[in-house]
């Protein structure tokens, strides 16, 4: 049985996954129109990636015996005047949902919560894939920024996400 702590802080997670998966859909339907469907397809994907982390939790706590309880998903941006700017966006996002993942993580430690110690390191070295993965977007969108080139290739390479 999970406590009721650790219960409440996993709803809030499952809130914040759901939100995360949100955001990257408001940034997809942004990226389809401004005709960039390869970053919106690589959005579309980052987006149905985050619903499977809060469902991941959504899972952990029913089969803990815990109540999921969900809560409103707070409205997200619509609108970057830039594809740097939405992608700066993501990495900063990224970094505070893997503070959040930290702080979950003390809290099972405290709780003596083995279970979800075991379950939480997955989402823990998932968010260093996370991190990478914007930080080598925004980085190359500066140096395209810095060249004023190379946009459509980089929105080509970025919809071929997922047929690797």
């Amino acid at each position: 049985m999970i406590s009721k702590t650790m219960q409440d802080a996993v709803n809030e997670q499952i809130n914040k996954e759901l939100y995360s998966s949100y955001l990257y859909l408001s940034m997809a339907a942004y990226f389809e129109g401004v005709n960039l469907s390869g970053f919106a397809k690589w959005m579309h994907l980052q987006a149905d990636e985050e619903r499977e982390h809060g469902m991941k939790f959504f899972q952990h706590l029913a089969d803990r015996g815990g109540r999921v309880q969900l809560k409103a998903i707070a409205a997200p941006q619509t609108d970057w005047k830039t594809s740097l700017e939405a992608f700066k966006q993501v990495r900063e996002h990224e970094a505070a949902v893997t503070a959040s993942i930290y702080a979950l993580y003390e809290l099972a430690l405290k709780e003596k919560d083995y279970p979800a110690q075991v379950m939480l390191q997955w989402f823990i070295d998932e968010q260093v894939e996370e991190e990478k993965n914007a930080a080598d977007i925004v980085q190359q969108l500066e140096l395209i920024e810095a060249k004023g080139t190379a946009v459509l290739m980089l929105d080509h390479q970025l919809g071929k996400r997922g047929k690797e």
